[in-house]
């Protein structure tokens, strides 16, 4: 994959062309998004719930199972038969959303509850993508 280093920000009114400093970079996606590849699985985000951490509706979620959950991690569960993406309570035993408007979870006794895996890697489509649309 050959890689083109851009810095642009918001204003931008022009920049020198991105070939004249074109260099090679030993870039893999895999290697950069992907750390343990037998444990890691990639899931779709839907709603608007979690857009203060910075995850918005449609986005791609690379979601790991080999690393260790901590408190207030984002992870993807499935809270009685339903998967959810919510940042976990582990002292308070709760699901919370990060964006306002929206209740905690309350994870109890007699709910069915397992943690999928943590959202290490979140990846924002800015035009739509013939490959997710198939799906």
């Amino acid at each position: 994959m050959n890689v083109i280093p851009l810095i642009a920000s918001a204003g931008i009114t022009g920049f020198e062309s991105p070939a004249a400093e074109y260099h090679q970079l030993p870039l893999s996606l895999d290697e950069l998004l992907v750390e343990h590849p037998s444990a890691t699985f990639i899931g779709r985000a839907y709603g608007r719930s979690m857009e203060n951490v910075g995850i918005y509706d449609g986005d791609i979620l690379i979601v790991d199972r080999h690393v260790q959950v901590q408190n207030m991690d984002v992870v993807v569960a499935n809270l009685n038969g339903e998967f959810v993406c919510k940042l976990l309570d582990m002292k308070q035993r709760r699901l919370l959303s990060a964006a306002p408007g929206f209740h905690p979870v309350w994870i109890s006794s007699v709910d069915q509850f397992s943690v999928e895996g943590v959202v290490v890697r979140s990846i924002r489509c800015h035009r739509p993508s013939r490959l997710l649309m198939e799906g």
